[in-house]
């Protein structure tokens, strides 16, 4: 009774990890900066207050950030030259 239990465990833990595999976006070209080298820019942004959140979607970051005014901003940036869009 474990085997089967083990084997069907196994068997849905492979489907479900190739189904997720199917649905990522490709990653950065090889020569992108690191994304710590674009947040460590976006830090540095007047009234800069924390990070939110990044996304990385049709080949860029999406950096979302506030301001100590409590602005929500949202910067995409180009992966190569770390630049905003």
């Amino acid at each position: 009774m474990r085997i089967v239990v083990l084997a069907a465990s196994v068997a849905a833990f492979l489907i479900g990890g190739s189904a997720f595999a199917a649905d990522e976006e490709p990653p950065p070209v090889p020569n992108a900066k690191k994304l710590s080298e674009i947040i460590a820019k976006v830090e540095q942004r007047p009234d800069f207050r924390y990070v939110k959140e990044v996304d990385w979607d049709s080949g860029a970051y999406t950096v979302t950030y506030y301001t100590t005014d409590k602005a929500k901003v949202e910067i995409t940036y180009d992966p190569v030259k770390a630049e905003p869009k």
